[in-house]
């Protein structure tokens, strides 16, 4: 395939520009790495150069871009300086990241870069949530992801073509194939040696390029941006490259290619290549590219010079953008810290009610929301999570989803990313483990690294806990697991009333929040007044009052210490019961104000006790309260094992009423 028609001489030296500021960029940082100013890794696109800005200068400021761990040229293209590049591998503060990316994780949101990513594969996932964010909101926006050959092994390359494909989201994908993942060939990792062949079976068209020929990939990718932004849906662009330098500065390179090869894709040198495309069409360019090359190479001397000059960034600030600075921006009434069961003069609901009234009341509020997840759509869930919302909002706010969790948490991120509030309902919290490095990897860490530029508004829910002999597939307690990864928030509600109230603060909320309900108290009663009213995440209700024993319970342990308190009141056991809520953040403070008063602490999970969430409320408590301890601290945990099956093994695993009843009396004997 060769360009239709001749490039206009104003297009033509824009694209040299870039082109020629992303080699000497990169030649400037190869130094660099040798002189010890980048302190990590430093991964070069030269020799790719043709790609990235033939494909940007396409692009408007609404338009965005994801991209991969080679990502400079990307940057460059999307309108980063060579000072703010630089600054970053510098680690100082004037980098576009603030000295928290590095080479491989650039955020620049204000021109559209909505960042690198380190690991393979999530960029995909992540244009195709930004591009239903576009359709959401009506937009005529578009998404590129950028990615090498080695993520299209990687099952977020199908994942995610295969949602832009049945929602015609307006995503660009651009596959820079420069035949190498690290060190393994693509002709050896891939059973199709051809990535542009594939679009059709995903129902999209493709394209397979020259990569090194910026003028052709100028022409293709216009028409597959102008496609997108009129609503035509994806297209998959395989541009066939070469990196001519190593797979990172430093790295061993003939170890697996030849000094001959390299010196034959040098060769074909891109940019080499559009300059004689140039004086082809426009025999008098010659003095127009030279004052180029001359007024590039001055600019990046420069900018190397102010970006070794930055300022280090503060230590005092390490821990800055973890979360949201302003986590709630509605003002509604906020609960008292403490309160029952039996609130009188309220209406009663289930959970599930509570829950549904909650994301209802939200959705009317506020059109960025959707929800994503398998069959909550016209069926409406299988919990009734969504029940007639598919009527009210219709498609594309209540969207079904494939059995694809990595692929719709991925893209719930980068839609979050971008402008809406994706609700992802997985049903059950064994099944987002598929979806865990999304999680980890780039939703919990995206505020942080961008610094606070990128917020995340993301709300995650599914059922956990054990009962109805679901087996170990469907009856994972997670919340210790997740409670250690900072930049997450993690709520357990264990009565309607928590629920409707933590569900709305979520909702409200620019952090991501992970909301895990115990499939045991789906259909338990109480009261949900009808005000808006929301629940701060980190603060603990004290549920119960007593004087002997503080019992600290989550979940369904919650109702099973309550059912037990009245008769150990009738023996003269006065016990105070706290439910923590949520456990990141956790709220040691009213905790320790209990034992304080009680000096004694048991605390009672049904998940399994090492590393588990009793270990660090024991840990906390020790710590602020050693000397409030009139006894040991001890804990009542669920079996370490996995879930099985059968009535009499699975009431093996967790803890009953007789276990909670010995466990105070052997307390209160201490």
């Amino acid at each position: 395939m060769t360009p239709s028609a001749s490039i206009d001489r104003d297009t033509l030296l824009q694209l040299y520009r870039t082109m020629i500021t992303i080699r000497h960029t990169e030649e400037e940082l190869a130094r660099s790495h040798q002189r010890g100013l980048v302190h990590g890794a430093c991964h070069t696109y030269v020799g790719e150069e043709a790609i990235a800005p033939s494909v940007c200068s396409h692009l408007t400021g609404d338009d965005v871009v994801f991209s991969t761990h080679r990502g400079h040229g990307h940057a460059l293209s999307k309108g980063v300086t060579p000072t703010q590049l630089m600054a970053e591998l510098y680690g100082r503060s004037n980098g576009i990241s603030r000295g928290r990316g590095g080479s491989m994780h650039l955020f620049a949101p204000e021109v559209g870069l909505m960042g690198t990513s380190g690991i393979v594969g999530p960029c995909i996932l992540q244009a195709a949530g930004a591009g239903y964010t576009f359709k959401l909101l009506g937009t005529d926006s578009v998404a590129v992801a950028f990615f090498g050959d080695g993520a299209v092994n990687n099952g977020a390359f199908h994942e995610g073509l295969n949602l832009a494909s049945i929602w015609d989201l307006p995503v660009l994908f651009v596959c820079e194939n420069n035949q190498f993942a690290t060190e393994v060939p693509f002709s050896y990792s891939s059973g199709n040696p051809s990535v542009g062949n594939r679009g059709p079976a995903y129902g999209m068209p493709s394209h397979e390029l020259d990569g090194n020929d910026a003028l052709l990939i100028h022409e293709v990718a216009g028409e597959a941006v102008a496609r997108a932004r009129s609503g035509g849906g994806p297209t998959l662009i395989e541009c066939k490259t070469y990196r001519t330098r190593a797979h990172a500065e430093g790295m061993v390179d003939f170890t697996y290619r030849t000094k001959e090869d390299v010196a034959a894709w040098k060769e074909k040198c891109p940019i080499q290549r559009l300059r004689l495309a140039a004086l082809q069409s426009y025999p008098d360019i010659e003095s127009d590219l030279d004052s180029i090359d001359e007024q590039v190479a001055a600019m990046v001397q420069d900018a190397q010079v102010e970006a070794e000059k930055g300022e280090w960034p503060d230590p005092a600030e390490v821990t800055k953008h973890t979360y949201c600075l302003a986590s709630s921006p509605v003002s509604v009434t906020e609960e008292p810290l403490e309160h029952g069961f039996s609130d009188q003069g309220c209406r009663e609901l289930s959970y599930m009610e509570a829950t549904h009234e909650a994301l209802a009341e939200m959705m009317e509020e506020d059109p960025t929301i959707f929800v994503m997840g398998e069959g909550i759509g016209a069926r409406g869930g299988n919990f009734n999570t969504t029940t007639g919302l598919y009527d009210i909002h219709g498609a594309t706010r209540l969207c079904d989803t494939p059995i694809s969790e990595r692929g719709f948490v991925g893209l719930g991120g980068g839609a979050a990313m971008t402008g809406s509030r994706p609700v992802i309902d997985f049903m059950f919290a064994d099944f987002v483990l598929d979806a865990v490095g999304e999680l980890i990897n780039q939703i919990a860490k995206m505020q942080y690294m961008s610094s606070g530029r990128i917020t995340m508004p993301i709300l995650l829910r599914g059922c956990i806990g054990i009962g109805h002999s679901a087996a170990t597939h469907h009856s994972g307690n997670y919340y210790p697991m997740y409670s250690q990864v900072p930049g997450l928030r993690v709520i357990v509600p264990s009565t309607p009333y928590d629920a409707k109230g933590l569900m709305k603060r979520a909702l409200r909320s620019n952090d991501p929040v992970i909301m895990l309900e115990h499939r045991e108290l789906l259909s338990a009663r109480g009261p949900v007044p009808e005000d808006d009213y929301e629940i701060p995440f980190g603060r603990a209700a004290i549920v119960r009052h007593g004087d002997d024993l503080t019992v600290v319970a989550l979940a369904r342990m919650v109702h099973l210490v309550l059912s037990l308190t009245d008769e150990l009141a009738s023996e003269g056991i006065s016990v105070e019961v706290i439910d923590p809520r949520t456990v990141s953040p956790l709220d040691t403070e009213t905790i320790c104000q209990s034992v304080a008063r009680t000096g004694r602490l048991l605390i009672i999970d049904e998940a399994y006790g090492p590393c588990g969430i009793g270990a660090e409320i024991a840990a906390a408590v020790a710590d602020a309260g050693f000397n409030d301890l009139d006894a040991p601290i001890r804990r009542l945990n669920g079996c370490f094992a996995p879930t099985p099956y059968s009535p009499t093994l699975e009431s093996g695993v967790v803890p009953h009423a007789d276990d909670v009843r010995m466990a105070i009396h052997g307390m209160i004997a201490e």
